[in-house]
């Protein structure tokens, strides 16, 4: 029913060009004020699917009357515009456009069909009739690693079927078989190694985690056999069970034992403990750390006082076992179907504090992170956010969760998903604006006596309104400076030097400091500036608990790592009045966290618990998995190997399942009376009640 005056063709763009476009039609003749349904199908089909490009006068302003009699008169026009279709403007603005914003913009009008030539194959008729085992390229790339590995073992130790009779016929090709097989299996055992045996050759990139594009660049090095290079890894262990962290070590002990050497900055214990040499650098975080506190061997960190990472290393805390709570009740899922998961029957206990363990690939974050959140998020009405990461028509295609919600619902009135995305896309988002704390402090600048007789309001102190902000920069602190056959850089804006803020705005002070100053504050300084301010101090606690009293209250969410956004997003939860029933959902809070701030995270996890909410969370931090009240092992092992429940029930019960491959670590963090092999509950055992 909307005309195309009232932007009936929503693919074009908005403001000038796109008012420009409708301007051209009626140039065209063709009536923008009658009802798209209205038009002929012809006219239609033009505007939205033509490649032809007509360029014609365009009289601004004018009314369609107007327009015709300019054009009989020859009147001078305001300008010549080109006319371009629906379809060609978005396929244009998509392949050409720098501005990710414009690129997600066109690609909402696009659909990622699969070729019906090649059948999704990507490939020619020519390329695909060339088999190998059977299969052509196509059909292997999408096998698992470990099915590969498997395929190629025959053909590399030349025991494949045929491979006799290509040795008498053709000895050159059985040799080149041989010798590329070969190849290939000894790649595959590294990638197997690394616990990746589930991936498949055609997965997109996108898909694939940050700790799983780690490894496979790894792996890739380990194979190199190269020597006398220093290879620098942040936090290779990130993401990763205990079982394949021991398979990491093991991949960083043979590129260490060929001649090189790695520098790794990690907080897993395990892997600090393997490591040769320890630098530890603290002794807090932001403007209390950056000093050199230890570099030596290992052992001789335990001498050092002021170190954190002492205190865990070395077991000076001992971890307590604390009773786990009881369920209040039970979230039951029935035949839920996603990815690896098929069918599956799973109960999650409501009003506890509950962790998702596995071998990385299990399925873990397909039950939790996708089944979970979307069928609880369907049965409350909530509308989730379509991921934005990777290239637009370049993720995996959307796959519908499928199963239902047997019971349960009426013990959740809230679903709160706390992930690593950014909590904004541009340096305008901060942590001041994000958790609510800088309308506070607008509003404390506002009620100032120099800003009452200006008669500035809470407006003018945000560095987004034109007002009061930068007209140099615009806000944003810093400018683009175009060079000459080289990229363009940024520099700090020559007229408020990264302020934000213009001069008039500059001189209101609050307490001796102007709007700037307090943004560039910590959180630990403003915490102490504002020791008056009682609904700013407490907004600012919050974020000091989840162990962010380091970051600057400014600071640009470009510059935060996925775990500060999540402890950001989490602190700005627990400002919230907790009412209960409300279901937090965390995919690896951990990540990326020191012990100690692992101790903050769980203490604040363990307060939302205490209001009477639900918290579950995909871990493979063992302290945090044995201080929590229940488990759900996910298993036994990656890709077609999981995809089960395997054990459920508290930790020490967990800790003795003989079929979870999570048992023995987290047996040997508990350290219980029993061996978890000798006198063992078995996995069906642990299950009954909860399925």
């Amino acid at each position: 029913s909307l005309t195309i005056r009232e932007r009936a063709v929503a693919a074009w763009p908005t403001a000038w060009q796109g008012q420009n476009l409708r301007d051209i039609l009626v140039t065209l003749g063709h009536d923008v004020d009658r009802p798209w349904r209205e038009l002929p199908k012809k006219t239609r089909d033009w505007i939205l699917f033509t490649d032809e490009q007509p360029t014609v006068p365009v009289y601004a302003g004018y009314t369609a009357a107007e327009v015709r009699r300019a054009l009989k008169r020859t009147e001078e026009p305001s300008y010549m515009g080109t006319f371009t279709g629906a379809r060609r403007h978005v396929l244009h603005t998509f392949a050409n456009t720098n501005s990710p914003l414009m690129k997600k913009r066109a690609a909402q009008y696009m659909l990622s069909n699969v070729c019906s030539l090649c059948s999704g194959k990507r490939l020619r008729r020519e390329s695909l009739s060339v088999t190998f085992a059977g299969m052509d390229i196509a059909e292997m790339s999408q096998q698992p690693l470990k099915r590969l590995a498997g395929i190629f073992r025959p053909y590399a130790e030349a025991q494949a079927p045929g491979t006799a009779k290509m040795k008498e016929d053709h000895p050159e090709k059985a040799m080149v078989t041989q010798r590329i097989a070969e190849d290939l299996a000894a790649r595959l055992v590294v990638l197997l190694e690394l616990g990746l045996g589930y991936l498949s050759l055609d997965r997109s990139t996108p898909t694939l985690s940050p700790g799983e594009l780690q490894r496979l660049r790894l792996a890739t090095q380990v194979h190199s056999n190269l020597f006398g290079v220093v290879y620098v890894l942040d936090e290779p262990s990130a993401g990763l069970h205990p079982r394949d962290t021991e398979a990491l070590l093991a991949a960083l002990d043979r590129l260490k034992s060929s001649g090189n050497s790695l520098f790794v900055v990690e907080h897993e214990l395990d892997v600090i403990r393997h490591a040769d040499w320890i630098v530890d650098v603290g002794p807090a975080a932001g403007v209390h750390g950056g000093l050199v506190l230890y570099s030596g061997p290992p052992d001789g960190l335990a001498r050092i006082d002021q170190s954190q990472t002492r205190r865990f290393l070395f077991n000076d805390g001992q971890f307590e076992l604390r009773t786990p709570r009881s369920p209040r009740d039970w979230l039951q899922l029935a035949d839920v179907s996603r990815n690896n998961l098929k069918q599956l029957d799973v109960a999650f206990p409501l009003g506890v504090f509950t962790s998702i363990t596995g071998v990385s690939g299990s399925g873990k974050s397909s039950l939790v992170g996708q089944a979970l959140v979307e069928l609880v998020a369907d049965q409350l009405g909530h509308q989730l956010s379509v991921d934005d990461e990777g290239e637009e028509l370049e993720r995996a295609p959307v796959v519908a969760t499928g199963g239902r919600i047997a019971a349960g619902m009426e013990g959740i009135k809230r679903l709160v998903v706390v992930d690593q995305k950014p909590i904004g896309r541009t340096p305008r988002s901060n942590l001041a604006t994000y958790t609510g704390l800088f309308d506070h402090v607008r509003k404390l600048f506002a009620a100032t006596k120099q800003a009452r007789s200006r008669h500035y309001d809470a407006g003018r102190f945000s560095f987004n309104v034109a007002k009061g902000r930068c007209d140099t920069c615009q806000g944003e602190g810093f400018v683009m400076v175009e060079l000459l056959f080289l990229p363009s850089v940024y520099a700090p804006c020559p007229t408020c030097h990264g302020s934000r803020y213009n001069a008039k705005t500059l001189e209101i002070k609050y307490r001796d400091q102007s709007i700037a100053d307090v943004l560039s504050m910590t959180v630990d300084a403003a915490y102490d500036f504002f020791d008056d301010e009682h609904h700013i101090r407490r907004a600012l606690d919050i974020v000091r608990q989840v162990g962010l009293g380091y970051l600057r209250l400014g600071q640009p969410a470009t510059e935060l790592s996925g775990g500060e956004a999540q402890r950001i997003k989490l602190a700005t939860e627990l400002q919230r009045i907790q009412r209960g029933d409300s279901l937090y959902v965390l995919d690896e809070p951990t990540t990326g966290l020191h012990p100690a701030d692992v101790e903050r995270l769980v203490t604040q996890l363990d307060g939302l618990v205490a209001a009477g909410n639900t918290v579950i969370v995909v871990e493979h931090d063992m302290r945090v998995v044995a201080g929590g009240d229940w488990i759900i092992d996910i298993g036994p092992g990656a890709g077609e190997e999981g995809g089960r429940v395997v054990a459920s029930g508290p930790p020490s019960q967990v800790a003795r399942a003989t079929e979870s491959r999570t048992a023995p670590y987290l047996a040997r963090f508990l350290n219980p009376p029993d061996s978890p092999t000798t006198g063992s509950m078995s996995s069906a055992e642990l299950l009954v009640g909860t399925t």
